[in-house]
């Protein structure tokens, strides 16, 4: 009898597989009990809803009534998605290392009823392929082990485990004993965060742009830092920067519509991994020039976005066309002969990390642009997920979907992606709610209200944040958000938190950029003189205030933050103890430049600005 209980999930990816004949059931104690009662592993299948090979996995082993047959008298069988449990994923990938290079999804993981990893690959096909097994080959090895050399599997998945939790206790150890005060390793240098570029121009492809070959990666926390080293003044990082994105947005892998695919499988560019994913987009806003991130904030709003305002997670690599279903063929018609079918589907996950991402991507391509559309955009998303995901200015709520609420605990990426997002918002609104909402989260990150999954902490295997090459980190997130409240309160002691935060993930960035360049780009600005710009303008039309506004548009160095409001909001904010807004009220139409938040006398016009910026 079919014992399939994935039809009530919450999560599209899970609910993908509610059908298949395989007995599968959802991340949690209960299943870890059964397999524990029962003598027998668990499999974990990981995926989320738009994966190309996760759909191939599905359709040629997971609807086979015999593999079906297979895992229900064999194994206890769990379905995971990575967007809505990103740590179990990431816990996962952690011990995955130790048996392949080639990580991704589908990530096949074998676990013992103790939730500890003693074998794991990716895809599996249904026949062998060269050297690569089948998936039954795979399970019949696995099941051979297990009852006839279970000593060995023991052994293997309490090693795993260890050097699981050697690795989070050193990071965190790392994380508190780097200080910027001198008492303990702090951040790497200026001149070895600047020195970074000049590797990264040896790595840089000089026929196709971007790094490296083969698949190929916008990896947009990397394009940021270029973008934060040349403004920062270092030459060589604004020509890789304009390289990189020129290639990404002539290639395939920028869709007619304006989206971003994932990745190109060529080294140059071509032939993309088809599915759109909110994070990749949502990131390229940060650094896009204005058309490029028009196109980008198109997409968003033409596809991703819901009509409350919130943003879902991806949309699909896959289509229907002609009854068949097929990857990428939807993508590749022009763009008026799409609407005779069906676009692929979305995963329609609502996750508040990705949606903070989306909010400070809009917020600050929007205000380049003097795009008030973008800006729109940001603030109906951060409303939306307000209102569904947040309780009493806390984050409740990871992951949301039509099907209902995750019981998922929220992550750092929730907290720290949401909070800088949302202080972004409201230095370009004006709007106190989103500046002391942000505080409220930043303020649980640093204070480390997150919960830890349970079934990972009972095993020893939880990771904590790992960090990604195409996601900015909500580490790296919340120091940034900790380091602007720091500049708009006076409180020093977020700043200091700000550099513990990112020191570890910096001077592992000074060698290994490609996964931790959003450290770097964050490390350069706590070591820069902070400098601080307030306009305070009750009316934005008048020609002084439109061409101060059209000054700071460009206004960009590690260091620096920009805050536009009206004299209203300026005393409002400093009654709510953002003390660099106190005595902000008095004069209307003027910009203060401060440095280390002493301030020279008021710019009365956009010369007196220029001249004051220098």
């Amino acid at each position: 009898m079919n014992d399939n209980r994935l039809g009530s999930a919450v999560s599209p990816y899970l609910r993908q597989h509610a059908a298949n004949p395989v007995d599968w059931r959802e991340w949690g104690a209960e299943a870890f009990a059964e397999a524990r009662e029962r003598g027998v592993p668990v499999l974990v299948s990981i995926g989320y809803a738009t994966c190309h090979w996760c759909h191939v996995m599905a359709r040629e082993s997971f609807s086979d009534p015999e593999v079906g047959e297979l895992l229900r008298r064999d194994f206890v069988a769990v379905k995971v998605d990575r967007e809505e449990r990103p740590d179990v994923d990431a816990s996962a990938m952690a011990a995955a290392s130790a048996f392949t290079e080639q990580l991704g999804w589908p990530l096949t993981v074998f676990m013992t009823p103790d939730a500890q990893v003693f074998y794991a690959g990716t895809y599996y096909p249904p026949q062998p392929v060269g050297q690569h097994p089948s998936f039954r080959q795979v399970t019949a090895a696995v099941l051979d082990a297990w009852r006839d050399r279970r000593d060995e599997v023991d052994a293997n998945a309490t090693a795993i485990a260890r050097a699981i939790r050697q690795g989070a206790e050193a990071d965190a150890a790392s994380a508190e004993a780097g200080r910027s005060d001198g008492s303990g390793p702090g951040l790497p240098s200026v001149d070895a965060i600047r020195r970074v570029v000049r590797d990264l121009e040896r790595a840089e492809d000089a026929e196709y742009g971007g790094f490296a070959g083969a698949p190929k990666f916008p990896n947009a926390p990397l394009l940021e830092f270029l973008g934060d080293a040349a403004a920062d003044g270092v030459d060589a990082a604004g020509g890789l920067l304009d390289r990189a994105l020129g290639a990404i947005a002539r290639s395939e892998l920028t869709d007619a519509d304006g989206g971003v695919f994932r990745y190109a499988t060529r080294r140059d560019w071509s032939v993309p991994h088809y599915e759109r994913m909110l994070y990749d987009n949502a990131g390229l806003l940060a650094v896009a020039d204005p058309a490029r991130a028009r196109g980008i904030a198109d997409f968003l709003r033409d596809t991703l976005r819901r009509t409350d305002g919130a943003f879902v997670a991806a949309q699909d690599s896959e289509s229907t066309i002609d009854g068949r279903r097929v990857e990428g063929e939807w993508y590749r018609l022009p763009l008026d002969e799409r609407a005779r079918f069906d676009a692929p589907p979305l995963d329609d996950q609502v996750l508040t990390g990705w949606n903070g991402l989306a909010v400070r991507g809009l917020v600050l391509a929007g205000t380049r642009a003097g795009d008030e559309e973008m800006i729109g955009l940001a603030r109906a998303a951060a409303d939306a997920v307000i209102a569904a995901h947040l309780r009493d200015g806390h984050v409740a709520v990871r992951s949301s979907s039509g099907a209902g609420t995750s019981t998922a605990a929220p992550t750092i990426e929730d907290i720290g992606l949401f909070a800088e997002g949302l202080l972004e918002l409201a230095l370009v609104t004006g709007e106190l709610a989103y500046a002391t909402t942000a505080r409220t989260l930043v303020d649980d990150g640093l204070s480390g209200v997150l919960e830890v999954d349970p079934v990972l902490a009972a095993a020893g295997t939880a990771t904590g944040e790992q960090p990604q090459t195409a996601l900015r980190s909500g580490t790296v997130a919340l120091a940034s958000a900790a380091a602007l409240l720091a500049a708009l309160t006076g409180e020093d002691d977020r700043r200091a938190a700000a550099g513990r935060l990112v020191a570890e993930r910096a001077r592992t960035g000074v060698d290994r950029p490609l996964g931790h360049a959003d450290a770097l780009g964050v490390a350069l600005a706590l070591q820069r003189p902070s400098r601080e710009v307030v306009l305070v303008a009750d009316d934005r039309s008048g020609p002084d205030v439109t061409a101060m506004l059209h000054t700071l548009r460009a206004v960009r160095r590690p260091g620096t933050i920009t805050a536009v409001l009206t004299r209203a909001q300026a005393a409002d904010w400093a009654d709510a103890g953002f003390s660099l807004l106190e005595g902000r009220d008095a004069l209307d139409g003027v910009a203060y430049v401060c440095h280390d938040r002493v301030c020279a006398l008021p710019a009365r016009s956009a010369d007196d600005l220029v001249a004051q910026l220098g």
